[in-house]
């Protein structure tokens, strides 16, 4: 049977289904213009997750701090027309106070005092060491040194996670971090280097934590890693049969099995968007301690910050978790393409390398011998940096330095809102924007305190299931693809959603953004959700009648 609209048969649907829901996408957004062209519909796409907000704060210190610094390379020596020198250290933290104040009332100058303050006072810094850190890395006249982040920039990220992502516990030992291009970049520098220094082997089971983004469904399939993949699935509902997206104790008890070495996960998850719950986090602790202590786990949470109270896994199980983080969604700045990598410093990473066979050994000690006398003992945070850059390049690595300053200032805008005010701000944008959608849905879920709403998974199985009997749902399965509902909401209203299952969620579901679009077209896509469901029931009973 073919599908309602006109552009998509119900083949070629199934054919589109095998595709990752970002290459989808691409198709959905085609049909999307078509209908725009054809009526006075705007095209919506509420498939991205790029946010369609910025922090102004950190970027406006930026731009200031840019002139401070361009008079100081001018200070140093100037020649010609437009050639200057390098920013010296000696005596730039006073330049720079007495810049401050004469352009005390310019956009970020209160940030950039109180960030100098934070870091004498808070952090113990030498005032011109960092600010000529700031200054000469605003000018980008160097590598990144050391590779791996600038030693203050180091400092302060260290402080804004251990606030954002660790619920202000610091933990016994820090962490160290590795500044990566986005959390993209990130992804692809831990599974490779994993496998290169035999942390992880190809045909190892890894264990997956479902929905997930999905590079990390794709990527362990990918021939030179080809993981044996086990998936622990977010099926715990309410008595009503509405979706948690939380993981039931027998799921979580898979990860006793030793023969799992590595654990992957999102937190707060994508597309569901919900954080562990503390019991949750509890249980996986335990699970380790007491039966898989070996167990690494790789926890990405870039969407910790939108939800009050978040706590990490790499806070509750430092010894055994890297953590991921990408500055990009609460601040609006993927263009700018910051991440971090924090791996503590009592490990099960190093001691996994120190645990290696005797052969694996030298023949990674070769690997590394041009960086290190003691090659057995780099660690393997200083060995991420290196494979970063095919080790050769080692001593070019790491992230450019005005993008360190950048993910400096965001950092300290955000510990220096002692009063959150910054975070609420962007919980509430999204409050009320799930707030429209369900209203425009014409449903009122109960309030969730572990969810961040960044996204919203919908799935329209189980409505049909819970409002309308197995016999509708059935009939749904057999005479449409899961997909029929992304198409006929393209065509019909421009307006463009991805596909939970392709992040391995329920077939039936869908995935809405709450980031990128105005308040006013949640209420409308909601509506046409409702509309759509309508149009499958009308269309069932007419048939019953028949």
């Amino acid at each position: 049977m073919a599908n309602k609209g006109d552009g998509v048969s119900r083949d070629r649907e199934r054919r589109l289904e095998e595709l990752s829901p970002f290459e989808l996408k691409d198709t959905l957004i085609g049909l999307a213009e078509e209908g725009d062209r054809k009526s006075a519909a705007a095209l919506l796409n509420a498939g991205r997750g790029n946010p369609n907000w910025i922090a102004t704060a950190p970027r406006d210190a930026f731009v200031l701090l840019g002139g401070f610094a361009l008079a100081e390379a001018r200070r140093a020596w100037h020649e010609g027309d437009g050639l200057a020198g390098m920013p010296g250290r000696d005596g730039i933290a006073g330049r720079f106070a007495a810049y401050l104040d004469e352009h005390r009332d310019a956009p970020g100058a209160a940030l950039l005092s109180a960030s100098v303050a934070y870091g004498r006072d808070t952090l113990g810094f030498d005032a011109d060491a960092f600010v000529h850190e700031l200054a000469d890395g605003f000018i980008g006249d160097t590598y990144p040194t050391p590779p791996r982040m600038l030693a203050h920039a180091e400092r302060i990220v260290h402080a804004y996670l251990v606030r954002e992502m660790c619920a202000g516990r610091e933990p016994a030992r820090p962490y160290d971090l590795f500044a990566t291009e986005g959390g993209t970049a990130a992804m692809c520098y831990v599974f490779r280097s994993a496998v290169v220094n035999r942390i992880l082997h190809p045909g190892d089971r890894i264990a997956l934590m479902v929905p997930i983004f999905t590079p990390y469904l794709e990527i362990p399939r990918l021939t030179e890693f080809g993981f044996d993949v086990i998936e622990l699935k977010a099926a715990k509902r309410t008595h009503e049969g509405l979706h948690l997206w939380q993981y039931e104790d027998t799921e979580l008890d898979r990860l006793r099995d030793p023969s799992i070495k590595a654990l992957f996960l999102v937190n707060p998850s994508n597309p569901p968007s919900v954080m562990l719950p503390p019991d949750t986090r509890t249980k996986i602790a335990e699970i380790v301690e007491t039966d898989n202590p070996d167990l690494a786990i790789i926890t990405d949470d870039v969407y910790g910050t939108f939800v009050n109270g978040f706590e990490s896994l790499m806070s509750v199980l430092p010894r055994n978790t890297l953590g991921v983080y990408s500055f990009s969604k609460y601040f609006g700045a993927t263009g700018w393409r910051l991440g971090v990598i924090a791996v503590n410093r009592d490990n099960v990473f190093d001691e996994k390398l120190a645990e290696l066979p005797l052969d694996d050994k030298h023949e990674l000690a070769e690997r590394y011998s041009s960086l290190t006398l003691e090659p057995d003992k780099l660690r393997f945070v200083d060995r991420l940096v290196a494979d970063s850059r095919m080790v050769a390049l080692n001593h070019t690595a790491g992230l450019s330095l005005p993008q360190q300053v950048q993910m400096t200032l965001f950092a300290l805008a955000s510990l220096l809102d002692t009063e959150d005010s910054y975070k609420k701000h962007c919980q509430d944008l999204i409050a009320r924007r799930f707030k429209a959608l369900t209203d425009g849905l014409g449903v009122h879920p109960p309030a969730d305190p572990d969810a961040a709403r960044y996204y919203v998974e919908i799935d329209l199985l189980s409505w049909a299931r819970r409002t309308h009997g197995e016999e509708f749902t059935r009939w749904l399965q057999d005479s449409y693809e899961p997909v029929d509902i992304l198409f006929r909401l393209a065509e019909k209203h421009s307006v463009v959603l991805l596909p939970g299952g392709g992040f391995d969620g329920p077939q039936w579901s869908l995935r809405v953004s709450l980031a990128n679009l105005p308040l006013t077209s949640y209420e409308r896509i909601g509506a046409w959700l409702a509309e759509a469901a309508r149009g499958y029931l009308a269309e069932f009973e007419k048939r019953e009648r028949a």
